[in-house]
């Protein structure tokens, strides 16, 4: 007996299902997060290229990745 290799499900379809439940928050936060990063950045630029506190990129790294987790938890509990 011969089978289609496609049978069942449609693939094409899980994945549009599977990228919409577990992509959009993730792209969500980064988005949110970068907008949050754009605001406070200017606010505490010159205390980050300073340099007394941490080395600037590694500062200015940590603080978007801050802005990413603070989005992601607005998000989840909205």
């Amino acid at each position: 007996m011969i089978t289609p290799a496609f049978s069942g499900a449609k693939p094409l379809t899980e994945l549009v299902v599977g990228a919409s439940l577990f992509f959009p928050p993730i792209f969500k936060a980064v988005l949110l997060g970068f907008f949050f990063w754009l605001l406070i950045h200017p606010l505490v630029r010159g205390w980050i290229y300073s340099g007394d506190v941490w080395h600037p990129t590694l500062f200015d790294l940590s603080l978007f990745v801050l802005c990413v987790t603070a989005a992601l938890w607005l998000i989840g509990h909205g």
